[in-house]
């Protein structure tokens, strides 16, 4: 393989311009949106080649599409992996992977910490058979101590939302190294710019496009990328038709077939366009929301009527130091704060006239919403307890407003 003219650019730099340097048509900045459902062939060995793997190309638009294609494309590139999938939503992605790769009595080790609709989807599955232990993610110790031999994969989150704390993503990765454990890196909340899990030995990476990478709170997507770090060769659940060819693309073949052709969880073609574009802002975004994250961070450290703040930039964080040896100095556009008693959160948040109340995350305007009430409501008290969401817990994620907004907003709004 030639060298890559471009080698010595950013990956961000690719990203803008890879429509135009992958050969888009007449000149065009980006790639054409292909809404197609279906596609035809000039002889039945090829539509036979490409049924069965042996041959490029697309079938039906539910197992992908070629607007798709050249998202997935432009995410592989992002996170220095071998290959991505994309889906309808961050969901479909993680549900993807559970319902692909597993087998009823497999055993999994998650992060305490989970996202609330990932935590209630483990649990549906645990209906149908398989085993989840759910850990502190911060420590490497305590996910080796959950092991078992039927463990088959790890599952954590870079910084978990809404307590923004930062799991011992190296530590992890070099135990699932050592046992030859499937590791799983949900990276939506920081973002390839932060970093890429590839680096820690993650085997797949899943995020909500709709998240970060999008940007714009205006569409819903979902990705699987494969790094190209696991020996699918060695994974006993890979089924016999997909042994076919390079055993490097075995696990995402089996994901997008059983993914994406059995369950239908399809990203739509005008979404992934959307989706490509919001992406060629994304470092701009990220730095942006970044730097308002931290500075609001340090005001409302300072505000007598808080208690705490959670956010990794601070030196109070429990693991700021990792944090900012993993993500460059750079801590995520996501916070949350706890009201001291007598404060209603509720009535705190009613007085916010700029910032949104919204359940949404990483969108170009900040955001803010009541935890325990919410998005953790159905955890039940004793759940919420165990994960450190206090009643008074108020997540905000950061936009790109000016700071000086952002701060008079919140200061009204705290001093009633």
């Amino acid at each position: 393989m030639s060298a890559d003219p471009h080698s010595t650019e950013s990956i961000l730099t690719r990203l803008l311009h890879a429509d135009r340097r992958g050969g888009s048509e007449h000149g065009a900045l980006h790639k054409a949106m292909h809404p197609a459902a279906t596609f035809g062939y000039p002889d039945t060995a090829s539509l036979v080649a490409v049924f069965q793997g042996r041959q490029p190309g697309h079938v039906y638009a539910r197992q992908g599409n070629p607007t798709g294609q050249a998202l997935e494309a432009k995410l592989a590139m992002l996170e220095g992996a071998r290959a991505a999938a994309v889906f309808a939503t961050g969901m479909a992605a993680i549900g993807a992977v559970m319902l692909t790769l597993l087998k009823a009595g497999d055993h999994v080790v998650a992060s305490r910490y989970l996202f609330g609709n990932t935590s209630s989807m483990f649990g549906t599955l645990a209906g149908l058979g398989l085993e989840f232990s759910f850990v502190d993610a911060t420590d490497a110790a305590a996910v080796a101590a959950a092991l078992r031999p039927n463990t088959r994969m790890v599952f954590a989150e870079t910084i978990s939302n809404p307590g923004t704390l930062v799991a011992d993503l190296a530590g992890i990765g070099a135990l699932c190294r050592e046992r030859g454990l499937l590791y799983v890196v949900d990276n939506t909340m920081t973002t390839p710019v932060l970093f890429q899990p590839r680096t820690v030995g993650a085997s797949l990476v899943v995020h909500s496009l709709a998240k970060g990478i999008g940007g714009h709170g205006d569409v819903m997507g979902g990705a699987v990328c494969d790094t190209g770090l696991f020996a699918w060769q060695h994974y006993p659940h890979i089924a016999p038709a997909y042994r076919v060819g390079d055993p490097a693309g075995w696990g995402l073949q089996q994901i997008r077939k059983k993914g994406l052709r059995d369950f239908g969880a399809t990203l739509r073609a005008e979404d992934a366009h959307r989706i490509a574009s919001g992406a060629e802002t994304l470092d701009l975004r990220i730095g942006a929301t970044n730097a308002n994250a931290l500075a609001v961070a340090q005001w409302l450290e300072q505000q007598p009527q808080v208690a705490r703040v959670h956010y990794p930039g601070l030196a109070s964080h429990p693991q700021h130091a990792r944090a900012k040896a993993l993500f460059g100095g750079r801590f995520g556009g996501l916070l949350s704060f706890e009201l001291k008693p007598g404060h209603d959160v509720l009535a705190v948040l009613d007085r916010l006239r700029v910032i949104i109340l919204s359940s949404h995350l990483s969108d170009n305007r900040t955001l803010a919403i009541p935890v325990a009430h919410t998005i953790f409501w159905e955890m039940g008290p004793e759940r919420r307890a165990e994960m450190g969401i206090a009643d008074g817990l108020v997540r905000l994620s950061l936009g790109i407003e000016a700071l000086a907004d952002l701060q008079q907003d919140l200061a009204q709004a705290l001093a009633g």
